[in-house]
């Protein structure tokens, strides 16, 4: 079923959307944990006084001179976090202590002169963005969405408290949201509201969610509100379509918070305002396999198989993740997402959260926080499987988790690493892929794969006389083939294909085992007038060569085939990368011939 098959099933009358009880509703707010409402109130009190930085044209050109990312969206993404805690403090306390910050909070927005980033300063999909933004032509990016569903939330939590500082409070939140997000969407096209065939990512959804916040947060004619789930489903349809029926988020574990999540966020949203139209959509398998991604990726305690763009720390889970597992009937699920909301409790906030500047991400996880706190543990883990449509292959037996990479370079942030594996025993990384360094100008642009973790050399895969595989999705892994069992699971594929024809590399077959509880074995067979092959290996622990062997923390691994392996460190100094990694990675690379076998145990 499409998204748009629903809308012949519409009411007269879309309502109001009740996202959680605004803050005059005084037993909903007195009723929160106590735990949650001391952390609330503490973290306003920490924000109250603050002045809300400025931001100034200098740091908007900053981008486009520079390339730097990171001092505009510090001071972008710090002002709405500190907005969020003072108006999370006031619902709390209700007193009026914290509504003139928040007033110069909700002012400093409707202020700004733009509410996309530079890095989104365009019109066209992948061109070069503008260096400073046209205040009369409005870009709706990924954050000019989330500022309107935080300035709708905000006017929702608090209107009566904002309308008794001054009527013209939510008035001017109205025009800049009528301004801003609702003229531009239902009037304008932008790249990821989906157009035909053409590819969408997470910023369709992500979007769409945050536009469908603000529609049914703030009041807006019955035309209007149709208009934009008209447009809605189409776009959600157009995001649908490049997920296999399998569910596999080819962006991977961490974008899953941006894209299934998301996905999520604007069915409950439809579901509020058009339940016999929408709620059908749960039972949709494509849906729950959706939902169910994350489950299935998760390794042990923080960490979750990563590759292309994503951090092997993908971010605990909590209400959103839960609620979507209640939507689509996965019990077990649905305990895992508690037992982390619950482990993360215990952990420090992580630094420039990206979600903590959804307000309704931080009700839904106010409210839910005695819910989440009693959920029942559950014994069952997710087993063994295989994505087909993006080639995501996952082994476990208790001591070890395995993962294969298949598919093709063509992926939405991708690395080229098709045929690339990670490997963690007893929850520890061993083999692992480094993720993304703090994102540039240069990250998304045609220079793209001149950054070293986007190469295939930084992967666990051989290079061939030199020459590394190329991006672009006719570089795939082909004859995929794979079987899971009860003692062994095993991955095997034709990798040639993912290098260029300067590689001469007439075949390369891979084949990665998991041989449960002995370990894992890795063979690797090719044919070509390529010379010397090397394997590149990338460890998180120090590995040791006994002239035998290689130690790696606790795992131990033989080559047959291959020469002495070349050790070297790789200092990690990147602030993204020092989130997952140690200050210094190391690179091992094994040169052999036709074949080389790696045994891990």
């Amino acid at each position: 079923m499409k998204m748009t098959d629903c809308l012949s099933r519409l009411p007269g009358v879309l309502p109001d959307l009740h996202p959680c009880p605004p803050a005059a509703d005084r037993a909903a707010w007195q009723g929160l944990p106590a735990a949650v409402r001391q952390e609330l109130l503490a973290r306003g009190e920490a924000a109250l006084g603050r002045p809300f930085a400025p931001i100034t044209a200098q740091d908007w050109l900053l981008f486009s001179q520079t390339g730097d990312r990171a001092r505009f969206e510090a001071l972008y993404f710090g002002r709405r976090r500190q907005l969020n805690d003072l108006i999370l403090a006031e619902c709390v306390e209700y007193g009026g202590r914290f509504l003139p910050d928040i007033l110069d909070g909700v002012w400093a927005l409707c202020e700004e002169s733009a509410w996309q980033l530079p890095a989104h300063n365009t019109y066209v999909r992948d061109a070069p963005q503008l260096p400073l933004p046209d205040v009369q032509r409005p870009v709706l990016d990924l954050f000019a969405c989330e500022t309107g569903a935080l300035l709708a939330m905000a006017r929702y939590l608090l209107a009566d408290a904002l309308d008794g500082l001054s009527p013209f409070v939510c008035r001017r939140l109205e025009a800049e949201l009528e301004r801003r997000i609702l003229a531009p969407y239902l009037q304008a096209h932008f790249w990821w509201m989906g157009h035909g065939e053409e590819p969408m990512n997470n910023w369709t959804s992500w979007c769409t969610q945050n536009v469908l916040l603000t529609v049914f947060c703030t009041p807006q004619p019955q035309d209007v509100r149709r208009a934009v789930v008209d447009k809605a489903a189409a776009s959600l349809d157009c995001f649908l379509k490049d997920y296999g029926p399998d569910g596999c988020c080819c962006e991977g574990a961490q974008y899953y918070s941006h894209a299934g999540l998301t996905l999520w966020g604007a069915l409950e949203i439809l579901c509020a305002a058009a339940p016999a139209a929408f709620s059908p959509l749960w039972d949709e398998e494509k849906v729950r396999n959706i939902a169910a991604y994350i489950y299935h990726m998760h390794v042990a305690g923080p960490y979750y198989i990563n590759f292309a763009d994503c951090s092997p720390l993908a971010g605990r889970r909590g209400a959103r993740e839960f609620l979507f597992a209640r939507r689509t009937g996965n019990a077990a699920m649905a305990a895992f997402c508690a037992a982390d909301w619950r482990a993360a409790r215990h952990e420090p906030a992580p630094e420039g959260d990206i979600a903590r500047i959804n307000l309704w991400y931080l009700t839904l996880e106010a409210f839910h926080a005695a819910e989440l706190d009693a959920f029942p543990p559950s014994a069952a883990a997710p087993g063994d499987c295989y994505y087909p449509s993006n080639g995501v292959f996952v082994a476990r037996d208790g001591v070890y988790c395995l993962a294969v990479k298949a598919g093709n370079n063509g992926d939405s942030h991708n690395h080229n690493d098709t045929g690339s594996f990670t490997l963690y025993k007893n929850g520890r990384p061993v083999l692992i892929d480094v993720g993304v360094e703090t994102y540039t100008q240069k990250t998304f642009s045609p220079q793209r794969y001149e950054l070293w973790p986007m190469q295939s050399a930084w992967h666990n895969l051989p290079t061939f006389g030199g020459v590394q595989q190329c991006d672009g999705a006719a570089y795939a892994a082909r004859d995929v083939q794979v079987s899971l069992g009860e003692t062994a699971a095993c991955i095997s594929m034709e990798l040639a294909g993912a290098w260029p024809a300067q590689a001469r590399l007439a075949s390369f077959r891979r084949t990665v085992t998991l041989q449960k509880g002995a370990g894992v074995l890795v063979e690797d067979v090719c044919r070509g007038a390529y010379g010397e092959a090397s394997l590149s290996l990338l460890f998180c622990d120090r590995p040791v060569w006994d002239g035998k062997a290689l130690r790696a923390g606790d795992a131990v691994l033989t080559f047959t085939g291959g020469g002495a392996p070349h050790i070297e460190a790789v200092p990690i100094t990147d602030a993204r990368l020092r989130l997952a990694w140690p200050d210094t990675l190391y690179r091992v690379r094994v040169p052999f011939q036709e074949a080389l076998s790696c045994t891990i145990v």
